[in-house]
């Protein structure tokens, strides 16, 4: 069973930084972030192949947010800076890609991990 543990959840003001880090169990080529807040979708927010070297991120968050990968540790970074009320939701790790289609969609991610809460005051 592959597990994925995420930490660096928290509050934090406006125009504040945050890193996430998510280690899992699998070693995988493709790792991502998504996230819900109340009443919304949840929205793919970054992803990177480390495979091919890309990285893919959410309009609302280039130039912000920045995903990097420790492949020996299995591990996925989400350096959050600038960040905004809008901003906060519950942020999930992602990982193993199932099948084809785009990055952002949640359907092609095989395991999630249990979420860290991200809140931004303004």
């Amino acid at each position: 069973q592959v597990q994925l543990v995420e930490s660096g959840g928290g509050s934090v003001q406006a125009g504040g930084s945050l890193r996430l880090s998510c280690t899992a169990t699998y070693s995988s080529n493709a790792m991502g972030w998504f996230r819900q807040a109340p009443g919304k979708e949840r929205e793919g927010v970054a992803a990177i192949y480390s495979g091919i070297g890309s990285t893919y991120y959410a309009d609302s968050v280039k130039g912000r947010f920045t995903i990097s990968q420790d492949n020996a540790k299995n591990t996925v970074y989400l350096q959050m800076n600038s960040l905004k009320p809008e901003d906060t939701a519950i942020y999930y790790c992602v990982t193993k890609v199932l099948y084809g289609g785009s990055w952002s969609l949640a359907r092609i991610w095989g395991y999630w991990g249990q979420g860290t809460q991200v809140t931004v005051s303004s």
